[in-house]
């Protein structure tokens, strides 16, 4: 899709804002597009904002301790004054802009593990999708599956059911919007992304997001944690620690993988049964760090080469 209607303006996120540690994850997470480009300071990308795909713009202008963007947003169609209002005001929001970090470093100065994340991730800011469907079909995607068999089939995922962006001279690739995933044949796509029982699932998924009048993100951001987590647990392969992942109001997630580090972390030994071990850890994050434990979750796992160089552990990496 040609997006060749441009909305242009200036972003001043609060500070301390470093803009690579933020729109470029040093764990290689994309910010809203598995073929995102990012080049010295600049980031092309493409994502649905507002129910609207956009290509996104953003070039950094400032510096962590006074930071600046320019942002352009490539639409299709020229957008009314109130629609481009609330498009810059959805932008700001998923990329942490407007997020205040004085409280988290306050408590991450007093932590053991936190503080030696500080001076590798200072003024990373947390980021997200405007809606659900991404980073919920992406949970599915990660299931069962070790990382390179999950990127193949993220990538047959998103080239057959997403949308090509095409904006200043790049064609970015959008991750599926749920209307047109919830008319997919389930057995079709499992035969042409190797999917298997995800199909059905993200299927399943996308219907009860388009059909049923699922809540935004933003929408989630306005009932409490526990509510929003339980009306994520709601979709169907949505489970306790995906939902901790999508949920904006953050949670703690913890899995066989991320047990194993945290494990290490909390009680200096890897557990011997990781899937056994899953409530301990998780409880024991949830009272170290409590508000702040998807913050801390975050930098951890953003920081964990150095962490690993610096407590003379290893980390598993993945």
């Amino acid at each position: 899709m040609k997006l060749a209607s441009v909305v242009s303006f200036e972003i001043v996120p609060t500070p301390p804002y470093d803009f690579e540690l933020t729109i470029h994850k040093p764990a290689g997470w994309s910010l809203f597009s598995n073929y995102e480009v990012y080049q010295r300071g600049t980031m092309w990308t493409a994502t649905s904002l507002v129910d609207t795909l956009a290509g996104v713009k953003l070039v950094s202008r400032g510096t962590v301790e006074r930071p600046r963007i320019t942002a352009k947003l490539f639409l299709k169609e020229n957008p009314t004054r109130d629609k481009a209002k609330e498009l810059r005001k959805t932008l700001v929001h998923d990329i942490g802009a407007d997020e205040d970090l004085n409280d988290f470093y306050a408590m991450a100065k007093e932590d053991d593990i936190l503080r030696l994340t500080l001076d590798d991730l200072y003024g990373m800011h947390n980021t997200m999708q405007s809606t659900v469907f991404p980073d919920a079909a992406l949970s599915v995607l990660l299931q069962m599956a070790p990382m390179k068999r999950s990127g193949e089939m993220m990538d047959c995922f998103i080239k057959r059911y997403g949308d090509a962006a095409e904006f200043d001279g790049r064609k970015i690739w959008a991750w599926p919007r749920p209307e047109r995933v919830a008319r997919a044949r389930p057995e079709e796509m499992a035969k042409a992304c190797k999917l298997g029982y995800r199909a059905k699932r993200i299927v399943q998924m996308a219907k009860a997001i388009d059909e049923h009048g699922f809540p935004t993100m933003r929408e989630l951001e306005t009932m409490s944690a526990d509510e929003a987590k339980a009306k994520l647990l709601e979709l169907p392969g949505i489970g306790d620690y995906s939902a901790d992942i999508v949920n904006p109001h953050g949670g703690f997630p913890i899995d066989v993988w991320s047990a194993d580090v945290f494990g290490l972390l909390f009680f200096g030994r890897e557990p011997e049964n990781g899937r056994e071990a899953v409530e301990k850890i998780k409880a024991e994050g949830l009272r170290r760090w409590g508000k702040w434990s998807w913050m801390a979750f975050y930098y951890v796992v953003q920081d964990l080469k150095n962490l690993s160089r610096k407590l003379n552990v290893k980390l598993r990496l993945s």
